[in-house]
């Protein structure tokens, strides 16, 4: 049976529950005082994968110190869930660094059906590397058309920048990019090169 909405706060409840029936979900961890950690972030990337009818999904771990493991963890299962259309993911301040970032890439590239994707990856220890990685990976997301990518306060630089920027530009049907990057002059000349962008907005 199919269930429409669902919005689960504690990993154990999420983790037993009816994984395959989930079309929309919701998912709040979002809790100072009780981190998952990496080792969580990995059990809740596994269920992720069996998530196969899911469509929608909001994912807020913010201050969980999921690490570089959890977050390729995360990416993991977030490739395979192959009908996911929107995705709102939110990992602020949980160290997951240059191979974290270039881990949770490697999945979401998967995920071909993405039409509209927001990501907080603020305060993580990015570098130019993390951020070039991730944005090629993005680029393999063709059908996304509304994207927000909150990157800024990591240490991606001019050269990540131009990296991060140069591979956006090849999101062929990418409609509206909002970008917040702490280097914005040339990142945004390179955005522009998309072909089909109506609307850009990049702040610091």
């Amino acid at each position: 049976m199919i269930q429409n909405n669902n919005y689960f706060d504690h990993l154990e409840e999420f983790l037993n529950s009816s994984l395959q029936s989930f079309q929309v979900l919701n998912i709040n961890m979002d809790n100072w005082w009780s981190q998952i950690g990496y080792e969580g972030a990995l059990n809740l990337g596994t269920a992720l994968a069996n998530c196969t009818n899911l469509s929608n999904l909001t994912l807020r771990l913010q201050g969980n110190t999921i690490g570089d493991k959890g977050a390729s963890g995360l990416g993991f299962g977030l490739g395979k869930c192959i009908n996911l259309q929107n995705l709102v993911l939110d990992l602020r301040k949980n160290q997951i660094g240059n191979e974290g970032s270039s881990g949770l890439g490697s999945g979401l590239r998967k995920c071909t059906n993405f039409s509209n994707l927001t990501l907080y990856l603020r305060w993580n220890q990015i570098g130019a590397i993390g951020a070039s990685d991730l944005g090629s990976d993005l680029a393999n997301c063709t059908n996304l058309s509304n994207l927000t990518l909150d990157i800024n306060k990591n240490q991606v630089g001019e050269i990540g920048a131009l990296g991060l920027g140069s591979c956006l530009a090849k999101c062929t049907n990418l409609q509206n990019l909002t970008l917040y990057l702490s280097t914005t002059k040339k990142c945004k000349v390179k955005c522009l090169k998309s072909k089909r962008l109506v609307a850009l907005k990049i702040e610091s």
